[in-house]
């Protein structure tokens, strides 16, 4: 069999695109409970950004990535969920998707229905399952429900946006193109409101009749907190799960009571799928939306994982729509 050279993107200090380099990398063989994947997709996130530049701290040097599609080459010993051959994907880590070939924890993989191909696998995973804990963990969306999604033609965001019309909610999104407005209304989006042009706060109220919505799902972070606080309606909650503006400044909890007794949480994927049988079930929901049709996974960009930089620099412009996914 031809031994093919493997590798990995890696990153010795924090910075811009820039400090990212290609470096050879041999995963070995997979230690007990492990598996080792070779990868057909690997899909970028905006959380790569943040420990990119270290907003959020990895130990150095580090790879990046947290989320990949491929089939399993080899499984060490005591693994019983996954056998060589099976097409599997996976989400939030450990950190070092971006490379050819690794070894990982068995207990964090999915095994894919036949109906996902790997390049919707590693463009869904990441942005599903988020998706997933937002609106049926984090604040379950109801029939009637009226929620704000900010940076509706964004990964997370196309995805965010089919599931509450799917779960019979009235969904207004933020974009910050007319290109964008209409990528979002086709993916669900009751109402665009072009942030930047309008005061979203004041259009939100004007489109739910002065009460404003019942949940706004926040990613951007410090550029819409404020906005995001100013359009819930009494005893709305703020789900704050990104800060792709920069980081939300502290806040003052008095406010929370005077703009109507709301509610604010700051939570991650991770702890929404630390034990196996959340990670199951969350990944159950999210393959049985995509395959039934009522999710489509829009992949927007794809790049060779050897042209990174292009990517992050593309993704931190907002030159992006839906997911991007790198190909070793």
């Amino acid at each position: 069999m031809e031994q093919r050279t493997t590798y990995a993107i890696r990153i010795h200090r924090t910075g811009g695109p820039e400090v990212m380099c290609c470096e050879p990398a041999e995963p070995g063989d997979p230690a007990p409970g492990e598996v080792r994947i070779r990868h057909h997709a690997v899909g970028l996130n905006y959380i790569d950004t943040y420990h990119r530049t270290g907003l959020y701290p990895l130990p150095l040097p580090s790879g990046l990535g947290l989320e990949g599609a491929g089939i399993v080459e080899a499984v060490g010993a005591g693994v019983t969920l996954c056998a060589p051959g099976d097409r599997v994907a996976y989400a939030g880590g450990p950190v070092g998707a971006y490379c050819d070939v690794r070894c990982l924890p068995a207990d964090r993989l999915l095994r894919l229905p036949d109906g996902i191909d790997f390049e919707t696998a590693a463009g869904m995973m990441l942005q599903g399952l988020t998706s997933a804990y937002l609106l049926r963990r984090t604040y379950p969306v109801q029939p009637g429900d009226r929620v704000l999604i900010h940076a509706a033609a964004g990964g997370v965001g196309l995805i965010a946006c089919q599931w509450a019309k799917a779960l019979g909610a009235t969904v207004i999104g933020t974009v910050s193109t007319e290109a964008k407005a209409a990528l979002a209304r086709a993916h669900g989006c009751d109402h665009v409101i072009r942030y930047g042009q309008e005061d979203v706060p004041a259009r939100v109220r004007e489109l739910t009749d002065g009460e404003g919505v019942a949940v706004v799902y926040d990613g951007v972070g410090r550029d819409t907190f404020a906005g995001s606080l100013d359009s819930l309606r009494v005893r709305g909650m703020l789900v704050s799960f990104g800060n792709a503006s920069g980081p939300v400044p502290p806040v003052d909890l008095l406010q929370l009571s005077q703009k109507g007794s709301l509610f604010l949480t700051r939570p991650t994927l991770a702890h929404y799928t630390a034990r196996r049988e959340e990670l199951e079930a969350l990944g159950g929901e999210l393959f049985g939306m995509v395959g039934s049709g009522r999710v489509r996974i829009a992949v927007g960009q794809r790049y060779a994982l050897a042209d990174v930089a292009r990517a992050h620099r593309d993704l931190e412009a907002r030159r992006t729509t839906g997911s991007t996914i790198l190909l070793p």
